[in-house]
């Protein structure tokens, strides 16, 4: 007999936790799954992806922090499906998801935690406390977001980390020459590639002045910025104040980054704070050579020397280093990016994953 699962999640944009979510709902074994989604706030592009994969989507469209009227119709929703466990991700959706739960009946409740958060206050902290120990496990996608709750109170015995998850690309269908002459850019340019959230975590500011500082040195390196955010339009004003506009391109938020991957020189990634990024899971499933900061999360997934290179936060002149040291020595850049690409598919394949996410809910639905 098959075991109901409900995912929960604050929105279906194209996003890490949220394109983790997808395919992990669209990969359980059906024999053993039903799986259903829940958007809390807003569905996104990857319901379509969901819906296709026959994934039943429910956006209950939550408009405030506290929203009674979404939480009743949440609490509704659980009611009517009955489900046999409840997985919710992040914040808004473990707080609202739990409780649904609770009131509903639902005893199975897994919550998850994506992201080492610095910027959750004292409140936030207890709540999340009390929320893992209302709940059957916490899950986590790395050491460094398991060793931040930890210290914030939340009990080791309840943690499972399950890393994230990667497809990896097929071949390119198209050549660099075509892309490049796609987005414009001179025949031989090199390309370094950055790709997240415009917000201010991701400190994309950083890259784009180590992008000026290599342009001092070289004549042939474009920065090519993907994705969208709130700071879009500061980070636009930033890079005319640094007048690198001929060097560092924003792409915009786009559904093709897989195609362009394989094509980049190496991918930068200037986070503060991160979970486990999967932008650099993609450039190295992609097999592109890393360099990023040296935060939590991100140590799980670029040693250095091997598969790319770390530098410590802020570290402008370190990301243009280790760049111009990769963009010199091509025989250094296929190293590490073939290294990068075996060990995604040794420790962070989707089926990995999948399998891992399958036993933890076998061993609570027993």
């Amino acid at each position: 007999m098959t075991k109901r699962i409900l995912q929960i999640i604050p929105t279906l944009d194209r996003a890490g936790a949220e394109k983790q979510l997808c395919l992990l709902a669209a990969g359980l074994p059906r024999d053993e799954f039903e799986v259903h989604v829940c958007a809390l706030t807003r569905g996104g592009p990857l319901a379509t992806d969901l819906q296709s994969a026959g994934v039943p989507v429910r956006v209950i469209g939550k408009r405030w922090k506290l929203d009674p009227r979404a939480f009743w119709q949440l609490k509704q929703h659980v009611a009517r499906l009955r489900p046999d466990l409840i997985h919710t991700w992040m914040f808004a959706a473990n707080a609202y998801g739990l409780a649904a739960a609770k009131a509903a009946g639902i005893a199975n409740v897994i919550i998850a935690q994506r992201c080492v958060d610095p910027w959750k206050s004292r409140l936030k902290l207890a709540i999340d406390r009390a929320m893992a120990c209302r709940s059957r496990a916490v899950v986590v996608n790395s050491d460094g977001v398991r060793d931040f709750y930890v210290q914030h109170g939340t009990p080791a015995e309840r943690i499972r980390v399950i890393p994230n998850g990667v497809v990896l690309p097929s071949p390119p269908d198209s050549t660099r020459r075509q892309l490049l002459a796609e987005l414009g850019l001179p025949e031989g340019s090199r390309i370094i590639g950055w790709v997240g959230r415009l917000w201010p975590q991701k400190r994309l500011e950083d890259a784009i002045w180590a992008a000026d500082l290599l342009k001092v040195i070289r004549h042939d390196v474009h920065l090519l910025v993907i994705g969208d955010g709130p700071q879009r339009d500061r980070l636009h004003r930033y890079r005319e104040q640094v007048r690198i506009a001929d060097r560092v391109h924003f792409l915009g938020q786009r559904s093709d980054v897989p195609r362009l991957m394989p094509h980049f020189d190496l991918l930068w990634s200037s986070s503060g704070y991160e979970g486990q990024s999967n932008a650099i899971l993609e450039a190295m499933a992609a097999g592109v050579p890393v360099v990023a900061t040296d935060i939590p999360g991100t140590r799980d997934l670029v040693l250095p020397g091997v598969t790319g290179y770390l530098v410590p936060v802020g570290s402008r002149a370190g990301l243009a280093k280790y760049a111009e040291r990769l963009l010199n020595d091509s025989a250094l850049a296929a190293r590490l990016g073939a290294a990068a690409r075996q060990r995604v598919e040794q420790e962070f394949s989707v089926q990995h994953m999948i399998d891992r996410h399958v036993a933890l809910y076998r061993e609570l639905l027993m």
